[in-house]
């Protein structure tokens, strides 16, 4: 019975360092994010924007996606932290793409043009979900 309750005792432990790094990365990533796209997603979110909520929703679950994959596939820390941090960069990547054919992106969001939203959020979705697929071994 220890031995069962030490094992579980152990896997808690490395439940809490994947979940706790994954969750101060998510932080990083909507910080990140927030700084490179040229509108501030809380702030529309907070007005009640759809756009920006349609949008940043896709971009943080296409980050959330390869990140979750990252932590399957890797054994320590500091390979999902390289995995994730890759994840990080594809993300920025899909808004940077997403403005070649719509390069006021960031001003059809704010003036809360919801199809613009949906383009920018199922990018990131693509993106993310190609992202997982991709780190899967």
């Amino acid at each position: 019975m220890n031995d069962f309750l030490f094992d579980n005792l152990i896997d808690l432990f490395e439940f809490l360092k994947f979940f706790s790094v994954a969750a101060v990365f998510v932080i990083i990533f909507v910080g990140v994010y927030s700084a490179v796209t040229r509108h501030d997603e809380i702030k529309l979110i907070k007005e009640n924007t759809t756009a920006a909520a349609i949008a940043f929703s896709g971009s943080l679950i296409g980050f959330a996606l390869p990140l979750a994959s990252a932590m399957i596939s890797s054994v320590t820390i500091l390979q999902m932290l390289i995995w994730g941090l890759v994840a990080l960069i594809v993300q920025i990547i899909v808004y940077l793409l997403v403005r070649l054919p719509m390069p006021r992106i960031s001003e059809r969001i704010t003036a809360n043009e919801v199809a613009a939203g949906i383009w920018l959020g199922a990018a990131s979705l693509v993106g993310g979900i190609l992202n997982a697929a991709s780190m899967t071994t």
